[in-house]
């Protein structure tokens, strides 16, 4: 039997890129072969195993045939007699579909490296249109590799057009849509998912609760994108966390009137990511009237907030919301921020100290909190 380093390692490797997972693809083995030498299998589905030692997974070569709609609507062949080359043939992209042998030799059937140098998504073979979710993967890579200039090839976008048209897309599990969705909101540049998809056609077909908030097609030369996905580019310039990319995304379209539990059922995304968006949602609703609070007002605003116990969530929220609605609330966010920092500044183990407890403490506490922003506003002030 031979093992091949397989996929988006070998890819990584040829970008300089940190390599955080290898994948193996072993030709000429049967299965009774490979789980002789330890391997255990992983995927009733698929041939996949985990090796003994390293955990890494090592899959024998297949073949895949299109048997029915959707990504899952394949009959699997595989055993001693399935190529190297007919085992990569079944992969989405040419920049995937790349294997590094024990010798360290590359073996690159469908040219890409000659992509991955001219910044091409391309596909392997027509093949391409049988499984739905290969665009949503080329539009993952597309947010992935941005920063490189890659773009996706021409004949593919006819190819991923073609697909957008049809029915295919709509046999997407909503979480096999998160998924890619995540991978692209972590990358560098997360807004190329949504024009990709844009660009296609995909989106009405993928995220119909949100297609009419996001870009109908992708912006041409010289036009300004449209305001979800500039939040989005101003949100991940200062802030890499998923919760505050998807916040920053999804907080005008909310705001806007969109239903957020008809999203949830398309879009599964983590929990976190629907709190910070809930979060944001009620800062924003509540920041216009705080710009010319009293003291008292702003106090209970922060308690409200827990921000002196958890003081970074009000702060991550803040930025969500005026990244998204821009200068009217700036100035209010401004003024919470100053009172918030004021407030810290009373030292509630002194009135502690003095026998307050309970309620007696909370109390004390707020009036001494509001006197401290109003004496801080008044320094501001003069």
């Amino acid at each position: 039997m031979n093992v091949y380093l397989v996929g988006g390692a070998v890819r990584d490797e040829l970008l300089g890129l940190p390599v955080r997972e290898r994948d193996w693809v072993v030709v000429g083995a049967t299965e009774a072969e490979v789980a002789a030498a330890g391997f255990r299998r992983v995927d009733a589905a698929f041939p996949v195993y985990l090796h003994p030692e390293t955990g890494e997974e090592y899959a024998l070569a297949r073949r895949e045939t299109k048997t029915g709609p959707g990504y899952k609507g394949f009959v699997v062949e595989a055993g001693p007699d399935v190529t190297l080359e007919e085992d990569l043939a079944r992969r989405d992209l040419t920049i995937n579909a790349m294997a590094r042998d024990a010798a360290g030799a590359i073996h690159d059937p469908f040219g890409g490296r000659a992509d991955l140098d001219a910044g091409l998504l391309r596909h392997v073979t027509p093949a391409f249109v049988e499984d739905p979710v290969r665009v949503l993967r080329a539009a993952r890579f597309a947010a992935v590799l941005g920063r490189w200039g890659f773009r996706v090839a021409h004949a593919t976008h006819g190819l991923m057009k073609c697909m957008a048209a049809g029915e295919d897309l709509r046999h997407v599990a909503p979480a096999r849509l998160w998924r890619e969705m995540r991978g692209a909101l972590a990358a560098e540049q997360p807004w190329r998912f949504f024009e990709v998809l844009a660009a296609c056609g995909a989106l009405p077909r993928l995220l119909p609760e949100l297609a009419g908030h996001l870009p109908p097609r992708a912006p041409h030369v010289g036009e300004d994108p449209p305001a979800a996905l500039q939040n989005l580019r101003r949100i991940a310039s200062s802030d890499s966390e998923l919760d505050a990319r998807f916040a920053a995304l999804m907080l005008g379209p909310v705001l806007a009137g969109l239903d957020v539990q008809r999203l949830r059922q398309e879009l599964p995304a983590d929990g976190v990511c629907y709190d910070r968006l809930a979060h944001c949602r009620e800062v924003c609703q509540a920041l216009p009237a705080l710009a010319q609070a009293q003291p008292v007002a702003l106090v209970a605003f922060l308690n409200r907030q827990r921000a002196f116990s958890r003081p970074e969530r009000l702060e991550r929220s803040l930025r969500v919301c005026v990244t998204v609605c821009g200068e009217p609330l700036a100035g209010a966010a401004a003024r919470v921020r100053g009172a918030l920092a004021a407030a810290r500044g009373v030292d509630a183990a002194a009135l502690a100290a003095d026998g307050l407890r309970g309620l007696a403490l909370r109390h004390a506490l707020d009036v001494r909190r509001a006197a401290a922003v109003d004496a801080a506003a008044a320094v501001a002030d003069s």
